[in-house]
């Protein structure tokens, strides 16, 4: 059993906190939850969602002392939702809900998932349409600031009537139950609360189903996995251009005029990029007189595939943009028509509305890393290289070079797709059949966040070995792929001899999700460029 929680990053990025806040119940963007999770930036709670979620508890109370039946307050749940529980027991329905809901199997979400989802959790509380005392919404927000990361298996929900299993896991915590890592140690949800000076919360009404009822499970993975998709549409670019350079191609097709006459914004943007690194570049002038016409497609036809990637991150953000600053409890207390508060029960748990952006961006995702992998084959041979020595070896025969490199990238993208047959086609009804459609949004999620961590790899590989090929070449290249070449180099040592560079992909690729080659290449990241 590891003594810390587990990360989707190796590097130092994931490890520093950010000082700066970020307030929860106004809006939230991607790049916020990002901060949450991976540099821990402090949560802290809007003062007029403070006043929303007063306001809407003390309107439940008013329901519930005029003897009203509300679904989740005191009635049972799913199925049973026609049972109705007695007030003396409501307290104890919202503990055994969240007991009987903690079903979840499997490795535990990394620590950067679990802190976006207790960010995501309490901002939709914090919408103030849930019923909840502000006091739950405090909860979450102080397990942030404390860095108490609940233990919650990453199996287990369908992604409809919400991310019921994982979050109870979360909501178990804030009782003091279930598991949780703090200070580097895997204890008792008490004990982790004890030690980060905290105090078990005692759920009153609807207070449970408010804890686990939405789809923050789905949101938080897919979102963090949305921004690190970015980054990589981004090196992608960069890489390819570094490629591009590196094995003597030709810019012509990255001549504004033919993508004018196609304008897709990606594909736009893409040969934009593409022309402005490979600008002043002496390798590129050294073979201005070859006579080659074209590139092959990996090359040629990179602001075709790279470009749809960049239309479909820029879908998927704007589902997700939405998502974010959803209210996705069941039942919610709704302004009415006339003054006072409306209970209506719907379906806004259902991730039936972002699981289908998910997949799509795994689907691109598994462009990008079988385009990549298509580069990188070529630097294998003396022909399509042009001229450099077989795998790029230093004594071809004696020394493999880069042979089992590009295999291991063929592995990870015929592995992307696998990844990207949809999870959202699959449905199976639960709570005897009342649940008669789910969303397998989380499935989808978490397809998203391996592939993107493949992807990562495959880049990480082709910048290996297209900074393999500068290193061969006469000539430099680009001020600013040399950049580029510079941040690689700062990772990877150069090749001197045949030896594992399985620990500098995993190295590289890190350093990839964290920005280094796109800054070095003087690039922005695809969800901070204006629209």
């Amino acid at each position: 059993m590891p003594a810390t929680p587990p990360s989707d990053r190796s590097g130092p990025a994931a490890h520093e906190p950010d000082t700066a806040a970020v307030t929860l119940g106004r809006t939230l963007s991607l790049l916020d939850v990002h901060a949450l999770a991976h540099r821990r930036a402090m949560p802290s709670i809007d003062a007029d969602a403070r006043a929303r979620i007063a306001a809407a508890r003390g309107e439940l109370e008013r329901e519930l002392a005029a003897g009203r039946t509300i679904y989740g307050v005191n009635t049972g749940f799913g199925a049973l939702s026609d049972t109705r529980i007695e007030p003396e027991h409501l307290r104890q329905l919202q503990l055994n809900l969240v007991r009987s809901h903690a079903m979840g199997v499997g490795t535990p979400l990394p620590a950067p998932a679990v802190r976006a989802i207790l960010a995501l959790r309490a901002h939709t509380l914090a919408l103030g349409a849930s019923g909840v005392r502000p006091e739950v919404v405090d909860a979450l927000a102080a397990l942030l600031r404390a860095d108490v990361v609940p233990v919650v298996p990453a199996q287990g929900s369908v992604g409809a009537s919400g991310d019921l299993a994982p979050l109870a896991h979360v909501a178990l915590v804030l009782v003091g139950e279930g598991e949780a890592w703090h200070g580097g140690r895997r204890s008792t949800g008490a004990d982790a609360l004890a030690a980060a000076g905290l105090q078990p919360l005692q759920l009153e009404a609807k207070e449970g189903l408010s804890l686990i009822n939405g789809t923050q499970v789905t949101a938080a993975i897919g979102a963090l996995a949305t921004v690190d998709a970015a980054e990589l549409v981004a090196t992608a670019d960069i890489v390819g251009a570094l490629s591009l350079d590196a094995s003597l191609g030709t810019a012509d097709a990255f001549d504004p005029r033919i993508h004018a006459g196609k304008p897709h914004r990606g594909q736009q943007r893409t040969a934009a990029l593409v022309r402005a690194l490979v600008l002043d570049s002496p390798m590129r002038a050294s073979h201005a007189d070859c006579g080659q016409v074209q590139d092959a497609y990996a090359l040629r036809c990179m602001p075709q595939v790279h470009g749809a990637a960049r239309g479909a991150l820029d879908y998927v953000a704007s589902v997700l943009a939405i998502e974010l600053d959803s209210m996705t409890d069941n039942p919610l207390l709704l302004p009415a028509q006339g003054g006072g508060f409306d209970v209506l029960s719907g379906g806004n748990f259902h991730a039936g509305s972002i699981a289908p952006a998910l997949d799509h961006l795994t689907a691109v995702m598994a462009t990008l890393a079988t385009i990549s992998e298509r580069r990188t084959d070529r630097f294998m041979g003396e022909h399509t290289s042009r001229g450099l020595p077989p795998f790029l070896a230093g004594n071809a025969g004696l020394e493999s070079g880069f042979m089992l490199a590009q295999v291991t990238a063929a592995a990870l993208a015929s592995e992307c797709k696998t990844l990207a047959m949809p999870a959202c086609v699959d449905t199976i009804p639960t709570s005897a059949g009342k649940e008669d459609h789910v969303s397998m949004g989380p499935i989808a999620a978490r397809k998203l966040a391996a592939a993107v961590r493949n992807v990562a790899c495959v880049l990480a590989i082709e910048a290996i070995i297209a900074a393999r090929a500068i290193d061969l070449r006469a000539v430099a290249t680009s001020p600013r792929l040399t950049a580029v070449h510079q941040a690689i180099r700062a990772v990877v040592p150069p090749l001197s001899a045949d030896r594992s560079h399985a620990a500098e992909i995993e190295a590289l690729a890190d350093a990839i999700l964290e920005g280094r080659l796109r800054r070095a290449a003087a690039v922005a990241h695809p969800l901070a460029e204006p629209a």
